[in-house]
């Protein structure tokens, strides 16, 4: 998954990095402060790839004596600091420029025929690094053998622990939405003659960026925190760990995520009397199978089985 997650990344990085510097050129051509705002959220979100590189790159290392259980959350890091970098560069920003256009009102907006060219070009940009995020997105459902359909996306959606994958399709999507609010400001600007609607597009820009980030603040929030795997996956590992004929119950279930693909697992179990020392270990061992059957993506090492007596 780290792979895709990477290809994810690179199709938006080059996309964006792009898009950039076209945005800036036809922001200093034409003088339109919506398309200022559009340079700004480009600028960001190539910063934010890089960061997210660096995150997928850290999560990587080998564990050391100081990090006994890796660098996995590493992603979670930095995935909550290119939240803030969208909040507190391209939204306040894109606010910032908005605001003040609307009270001076002195700006102009020149040509905008060159503005929705670049627009047009960011849209298929955009548009494309969203398929590939979205297409690694969906593979991961049918890696769980469900069908692709709204409801299983919109239930990854909630439960993914994937903070790259879920970073690129909110930034794309961002993209998208404020394309199409430039696009319209920079319109009702030439049709009306009136710069106002310019500024108020700069405006909403930066609260959709706002909007935005703090709802992959909140995510990458739970995730640095600390989530255990989903209450499906909980449940599944109950029962299939009740479904040992030496386990007489499941006494307590604890998961935290370390990153993406590595869980944490503690369980306690109460066995049925009479086993020897050797059958004790066989079936120790037999829970962590079961276990890896329900996450194979966890570490092994990770996994601690308690037998209470």
């Amino acid at each position: 998954m780290v792979t895709s997650s990477k290809k994810a990344v690179y199709a938006a990085l080059f996309g964006n990095l792009g898009i950039a510097i076209s945005k800036f050129v036809a922001a200093i051509m034409t003088g339109s402060v919506s398309m200022w705002a559009e340079a700004y959220h480009s600028s960001s979100d190539t910063v934010n790839q890089i960061l997210l590189l660096v995150g997928i790159k850290a999560s990587t290392k080998k564990a050391t004596y100081a990090h006994q259980f890796g660098f996995g959350k590493s992603q979670y890091f930095w995935s909550f600091i290119v939240a803030t970098m969208i909040f507190g560069i391209s939204g306040v920003l894109a606010l910032e420029q908005g605001i003040s256009s609307l009270i001076a009102k002195g700006h102009t907006v020149d040509d905008p025929t060159i503005n929705y060219i670049i627009l047009a070009i960011a849209a298929v940009f955009e548009g494309n690094a969203l398929r590939v995020a979205f297409n690694v997105f969906k593979k991961g459902i049918k890696e769980q053998g469900k069908k692709v359909n709204f409801s299983a996306l919109a239930n990854e959606f909630k439960e993914s622990k994937d903070p790259t994958i879920l970073t690129v399709i909110v930034e794309d999507s961002a993209a998208l939405l404020g394309i199409f609010v430039a696009a319209l400001g920079i319109f009702l600007t030439e049709i009306t003659g009136n710069v106002v609607y310019d500024a108020i597009s700069s405006i909403i820009i930066g609260i959709i960026l706002m909007l935005f980030a703090f709802f992959l603040a909140k995510e990458n929030q739970g995730l640095l925190l600390g989530e255990s795997i989903t209450s499906r996956q909980y449940k599944k590992l109950v029962k299939v760990v009740k479904g040992i004929p030496e386990v007489k119950k499941v006494i307590t279930l604890r998961t935290m995520h370390l990153s993406p693909n590595d869980v944490l697992v503690g369980i306690q179990v109460n066995l049925v009397d009479g086993l020897e020392t050797d059958q004790i270990e066989t079936l120790t061992d037999k829970i962590e199978t079961k276990i890896m059957e329900v996450l194979p993506n966890a570490n092994k090492n990770h996994i601690f089985v308690e037998i209470e007596r």
